[in-house]
């Protein structure tokens, strides 16, 4: 018999991804279930290719709640057989269902978003996040970051000042990783950025020899830009949905932190590492007149040092790790 399973997550592209193992977890568990996603626009186009998916209904937030009577609409005549809210909302609970699974106060706030989402649904395992691509996007990654050799992706932006390492800092890291005696001698590098943020990553893009540089800034939508992730033989960046986007889809990756929670938000699989300044968060913020409206960056601390060493470190054990699968 096909289970009917709802399953509402983030209207944010980061938490969105992170919610993805869940996801995975149904389509084994239930591989003959049909899901409804209800998220926010921003990650929906993430969803397109999912298995198991019936309808994406994305919703955007609207003054008074609005947008939550608009979704129960939508949702209260029909029966489902599971729901899985990890938004902790009213509508879960006002809609026919045989079982549910909310996110609340239950959960310990200081596990890992992954963690959280896996007590949400009291699994006894920590299912990965993981993406699923539509014929589509995986076309137009592909024009987008065609075949040819070794590619960087590097995410050189995020949606807030504080967080974003100095643009002549990734400058430095590509020319170190990419020389004949980098990591990745002679790789292409494409650069990621979301729309609105094109001003951050061009003096990035327009540092790289233009017959290796790749652009994918502001290309399509963030299921078009995951597919293009797929496709580089590493990526490195800020904490943001671009860098969950690229540990999802199996590529690896190594996040950049500052003003952030590693322990909630670090990049989460095998293939993942962090590098981090060495002051946490509340150190970085701990000075008079700090405004996050018009602080600048707070990653200075973090050199360009710091991340080539790590980056060497992190590729030698993933190439331990091939070499020993092969024996």
């Amino acid at each position: 018999m096909t289970k009917s399973i709802l399953f509402i997550t983030s209207n944010r592209l980061g938490d969105a991804v992170l919610s993805t193992g869940l996801l995975d977890h149904i389509l084994t568990t239930w591989p003959e279930a049909k899901v409804t996603i209800a998220c926010g626009p921003l990650p929906s186009s993430l969803f397109a290719g999912y298995p198991a998916l019936e309808e994406v209904i994305a919703f955007k937030k609207e003054r008074y709640n609005r947008h939550w009577i608009k979704l129960w609409a939508k949702l209260v005549g029909r029966k489902w057989d599971v729901v899985v809210d990890l938004r902790n909302s009213v509508i879960s609970r006002l809609i026919p269902a045989g079982q549910r699974f909310i996110y609340g106060g239950h959960i310990d706030p200081d596990l890992h978003k992954v963690k959280q989402n896996a007590k949400t649904m009291k699994l006894d395992y920590v299912p990965s996040p993981a993406l699923w691509f539509t014929q589509v996007q995986r076309q137009k990654a592909a024009t987008l970051v065609p075949d040819g050799g070794q590619v960087l992706g590097i995410g050189p932006t995020a949606n807030w000042a504080g967080k974003i390492w100095p643009a002549e800092r990734f400058i430095d890291l590509i020319q170190i990783l990419t020389a004949p005696d980098g990591i990745l001698p002679g790789a292409r590098v494409a650069v990621f950025a979301a729309p609105g943020e094109e001003m951050q990553a061009m003096p990035v893009f327009n540092s790289v020899p233009q017959d290796l540089r790749i652009d994918v800034i502001a290309k399509g939508d963030p299921g078009t830009a995951a597919a293009a992730l797929a496709r580089c033989d590493l990526y490195i960046g800020h904490d943001s949905g671009l860098m969950h986007s690229a540990a999802a889809a199996g590529t690896p990756t190594i996040g950049l932190f500052g003003p952030s929670w590693p322990h909630l938000y670090g990049p989460w699989g095998e293939l993942t590492t962090l590098v981090k300044t060495p002051e946490s968060f509340d150190q970085l913020i701990a000075f008079d007149g700090y405004d996050p409206k018009t602080v600048g960056s707070l990653m200075t601390s973090l050199s360009v040092n710091d991340v080539a060493e790590a980056a060497r470190d992190f590729w030698k054990t993933l190439l331990q790790k091939k070499q020993a699968g092969r024996r």
